[in-house]
């Protein structure tokens, strides 16, 4: 059997084991093994690499900013900042057929500029504003999908942590990818909106409405995000103005959040505990994924697939638009079995190559960009496409009075708004590169 049929060959072993609930990280790492073993048959090069990628997996500076944003995630849920920007927006949303859950999706966005996990901003924001969706008289489907699309923005608004891993894949400026994200994870929240708005007129039984409160109560519970407000400041200000990388910045906001939760009572050293516990085991399982595909793209590399595909694609003469609407369309599939971490390890090696290799009439930086942005986005559908998508099953586990087939015919409507934001960021790149520019 040649390298490249052995290549080939490892994707479907792969799926088969994620299939059989093997966890993606060991798959990626049993698979790479195996491969780099049926290739070189030496396992003294296996034993080496265990040696270096363990260490430069572990020890990378640029990683390290993973586990701080994580935990900046778990201090800002103790400091009640999901609480109270939910209850800002809901104070000047609440009264507006719809409002509640509009105001559901605001408070998902702020709480993803300082979370940077998709997972982490639904499962806050579902034990925050569930029961208030409830007590406003909102279907369970609604609330459900609603707090599911919402929860995507924890990925799409900077910090991401996903991002974070595309750059130390593709060697991308982090601060720029964090920069262009922000009108594409704007115009999410919009969306979002937009489909509540058109969702409640056209299913009016399935929201209510609260009653309007004056504006000095609006006004006293905006007062009250001051501490998000001050966070993302000073953690995406000093980045952009050079004050700190994007490491650093991680630690002022982690430090910051910490401090701040503990002022507001919410932070004692039990819970400090679990935070750090639970800041530990995420990471722990988000390294053991990138050390698995690190052995995976490893054995890839030996068998020179990547190149030979990236090579055969360009021979074929097909358009860079047509591969790219390929290569998307690829991760809308993926995203329905598996999560987006793991669809970012184990695709962007192959497919960034292909990109490169192809001419959209921008440099090279801003393809990168421009492409981690769109591949951003798409994962971020999967997370809430049905029947596999991670953030409902996140909320249905919440909310388990809700049949998941209202869940499924509420949140394809969201679905849709993010398809056509896709294909509105495809047609104009200016959209997404104009801050970068």
């Amino acid at each position: 059997m040649s390298n490249l049929e052995l290549g080939l060959l490892a994707f479907p072993c792969l799926l088969a084991m994620i299939f059989l609930r093997a966890p993606i990280g060991l798959a990626m790492l049993l698979v790479g093994v195996a491969g780099m073993w049926a290739v070189t048959g030496s396992p003294n090069i296996i034993l080496s690499k265990f040696k270096t990628e363990t260490f430069s997996t572990f020890a990378s500076h640029s990683l390290s900013i993973v586990p701080i944003f994580l935990l900046m995630g778990h201090l800002a849920g103790l400091g009640g900042m999901s609480q109270a920007l939910f209850k800002a927006a809901e104070a000047w949303l609440g009264h507006r057929k719809g409002g509640t859950a509009m105001a559901a999706v605001g408070a998902c966005a702020g709480f993803g500029s300082i979370c940077g996990s998709s997972v982490a901003t639904a499962a806050t924001m579902a034990q925050v504003a569930l029961p208030e969706l409830r007590r406003a008289g909102y279907s369970g489907g609604l609330s459900v999908a609603t707090l599911a699309a919402g929860g995507t923005l924890g990925i799409l608004i900077p910090p991401s942590v996903v991002l974070v891993i595309y750059a130390t894949l593709t060697e991308t400026n982090i601060a720029k990818l964090f920069l262009a994200a922000f009108v594409p994870g704007i115009l999410a929240a919009l969306g979002y909106m937009l489909v509540i708005a058109l969702y409640v007129r056209i299913h009016p039984d399935s929201a209510g409405s609260l009653p309007r409160l004056p504006y000095r109560a609006r006004f006293a519970a905006l007062r009250k995000v001051w501490p998000v407000a001050l966070i993302f400041v000073a953690v995406v200000g000093g980045i952009y103005t050079g004050i700190f990388n994007p490491t650093e910045g991680a630690s002022v906001g982690a430090l910051g959040t910490g401090l701040i939760a503990w002022t507001a009572g919410g932070l004692d050293w039990p819970r400090l505990k679990a935070a750090l516990l639970a800041t530990a085991s995420g990471t722990a399982m988000i390294f053991l994924i990138v050390l698995g595909a690190g052995f995976f793209n490893a054995f890839l590399a030996l068998t020179q697939m990547p190149q030979i595909v990236s090579q055969w694609i360009v021979g074929q003469g097909f358009g860079p638009w047509f591969v790219l609407v390929c290569i998307l369309l690829i991760y809308l599939l993926l995203g329905c079995i598996m999560d987006s971490l793991s669809m970012i390890l184990l695709t962007i090696p192959i497919f960034f190559p292909v990109m490169l290799a192809l001419d959209f009439g921008m440099s090279p930086d801003l393809m990168a960009i421009w492409f981690g942005i769109l591949v951003l986005i798409v994962v971020e559908v999967g997370m809430i496409t049905p029947p596999v998508g991670m953030n409902l099953f996140v909320i249905h586990a919440i909310d388990r009075s809700t049949p998941m087939r209202d869940t499924y015919r509420a949140v394809m409507y969201f679905v849709l708004t993010d398809l056509a934001r896709v294909v509105l960021l495809v047609a104009f790149p200016a959209i997404t590169l104009f801050l970068v520019r």
